[in-house]
């Protein structure tokens, strides 16, 4: 048997590295703080009313650009609930069976009770492997996190984090706002960039002729590179921000844009698209208030969600059983409806039941209700 000690080690030092770009986008900002606050906004701007509108904008955009940094790095990603992982005597059972057709049948068993509608490209049920669970859809299993996370999008790197169904809104927020602390930047800096830049002439480029523009040379300096350095910035972030948003508009994930998700009747790029409006109050939530802000409003629960598919699946149910306290934590009471929706009738439902709720309702039909059970349906 190998030491688990030289494992442990090699993975806290991986786990070390991974931090670096975290602490490289740390560094830069606090260099980009002291940059505008001491040598553009204190040192070089003379003027006090300019002055102070400046540095009250900027701290606004600061601290809700650090905040939905902060919540993007250390809010955990959601991992499928219990439901989904096989049981011991399952896991015995599949450890028996040799053949993948034997194992499909144990699967497609155990995913009757689950809300399960994605699979596989060859058509089989979605499994892990590693986490020995059915993966909920449009859930994947991150190599970095080595754990299966719920609406997983992408793991970032200068987050290190994954980006999935508990944190999408605070990096899309994360996005937002450094995209505007980049521009709000280089916006109130170019006066200023300008005439450090003029200040030398155009016959002469030596150094001296350069500091007479501005009153202090390490202020020209923070000055030019600030400009620079969030004018760039600003290119990258607003290819990236006008991405997702597009990912937002048309409910996709990363993973989903290069490989679409399948279903029974096949693979369906626009499955779980219900519409723009839908698909943003999906993922920001349907209260206004905190759309701007790095709080989690989004709707459902990251293990089942509505689709536009006209196809049942005549297999599945809407919920699995006994998970009433997971969702409530994990959701706060407000989900979508697991069943799939059809094109003709298009409404976000806030008030549907949770899975234990509808499991209830389905026991009493089956006592004494004689009225068949109705579907929602709801249009793309």
């Amino acid at each position: 048997m190998a030491p688990s000690g030289p494992r442990s080690i090699k993975r806290g030092c991986q786990r070390a590295l991974y931090w670096i770009p975290v602490l490289f986008i740390a560094l830069i900002v606090a260099w980009s703080y002291y940059a505008y606050v001491l040598q553009l906004c204190i040192e070089s701007i003379e003027d006090t009313g300019e002055k102070v509108v400046y540095l009250l904008a900027y701290h606004v955009i600061f601290f809700m650009f650090v905040w939905a940094y902060w919540q993007t790095i250390f809010t955990k990603p959601m991992n499928p609930l219990k439901e989904f992982e096989l049981s011991h005597s399952d896991k015995e059972l599949l450890e028996r069976e040799d053949r993948g057709e034997s194992q499909q049948e144990i699967l497609r068993r155990i995913a009757k009770d689950l809300p399960i509608y994605t699979r596989t490209n060859s058509g089989a049920i979605r499994f892990c492997d590693r986490c020995q669970l059915l993966k909920p859809d449009r859930c994947h299993h991150c190599s970095v996190c080595d754990k299966c996370i719920l609406k997983m999008d992408h793991h970032c790197p200068w987050v290190n984090n994954c980006v999935g169904f508990s944190n999408y809104k605070f990096f899309m927020l994360f996005l937002a706002y450094s995209l505007l602390y980049c521009l709000f930047i280089t916006a109130t800096d170019l006066k200023y960039f300008i005439k450090f830049w003029t200040a030398g002439g155009r016959a002469h480029f030596r150094l001296r002729e350069y500091l007479k523009g501005l009153p202090d040379t390490q202020a020209k300096f923070h000055i030019l590179f600030l400009f620079f350095s969030a004018s760039m910035f600003s290119v990258s972030l607003a290819s990236l921000f006008i991405y997702h948003c597009w990912l937002v508009c048309k409910n996709r994930s990363t993973l989903e844009a290069v490989r679409a998700p399948v279903f029974r009747h096949g693979p369906d790029k626009n499955g779980f698209s219900l519409g723009f409006t839908k698909n943003f109050l999906q993922v920001f939530g349907d209260e206004a208030k905190y759309w701007p802000v790095p709080i989690f409003s989004s709707l459902g629960d990251g293990c089942s969600f509505p689709t536009c598919l006209v196809n049942l699946d005549p297999e599945q149910p809407s919920s699995p059983a006994g998970s009433s306290s997971a969702n409530k934590s994990a959701a706060e009471g407000r989900q979508f409806p697991s069943k799939p929706l059809r094109e003709s009738q298009s409404r976000l439902l806030t008030s549907t039941p949770s899975w234990s709720e509808s499991e209830g309702a389905r026991d009493k039909d089956k006592k004494g209700a004689s009225n068949p059970v109705m579907t929602v349906e709801n249009e793309a």
